[in-house]
């Protein structure tokens, strides 16, 4: 199992985005959040086992979506968390 700190930058927001990595986190049965930046970027923490499957298909163009660039940090596992969340 990893956890990933995952910063997005790009066309990020207003496009869906959020909902984007929701539904890839349920579709490959992870934990832990997205939330909108102030300076426009998107950060997400992920955990399970199927986390490079879910970074791999969150990178991907989908509709107006774009990345332009990432940065990626493996971090410590948080061991009660049972949900991904959306933050504000």
């Amino acid at each position: 199992m990893k956890r990933y700190y995952i910063i997005y930058e790009g066309r990020v927001q207003g496009v869906g985005f959020r909902g984007r990595i929701m539904s890839l986190a349920r579709k490959y049965d992870l934990t832990g959040y997205v939330k909108n930046l102030r300076n426009g970027k998107v950060v997400c923490e992920v955990q399970g086992e199927k986390t490079d499957e879910f970074l791999k298909e969150s990178l991907e163009e989908y509709y107006y979506i774009r990345i332009s660039n990432y940065s990626l940090k493996n971090i410590d596992i948080i061991e009660d968390e049972t949900q991904f969340k959306l933050r504000f």
